[in-house]
């Protein structure tokens, strides 16, 4: 679990106040991350574009192995049935 500091933590009120005051705070690293609090629990995080594209990207890494690692765990007839079966959604 991650915890923050007292100072890394921000109402939603008060964020709405000084939302640009806290990016200030992130993006010249003077906080790593900013908690925003609502009903007294943390709800989402403020954290500088360069690390969640850094997140991001070893997020699509991650789940391009999972989906290498199953294809490769799959029979030849399983493969071959995949190749060919067609799947229909309705949105």
């Amino acid at each position: 679990m991650v915890t923050y500091a007292k100072d890394e933590m921000v109402g939603i009120t008060e964020l709405g106040k000084s939302l640009g005051s806290y990016l200030d705070k992130v993006t010249s690293n003077m906080f790593h991350k900013i908690a925003i609090i609502r009903r007294n629990k943390p709800e989402a995080v403020i954290i500088p574009i360069e690390e969640y594209e850094l997140l991001q990207s070893v997020y699509d890494r991650l789940e391009q192995k999972e989906i290498e690692a199953l294809l490769s765990s799959m029979s030849a007839e399983d493969k071959e049935v995949s190749k060919s079966k067609t799947i229909n959604f309705d949105l």
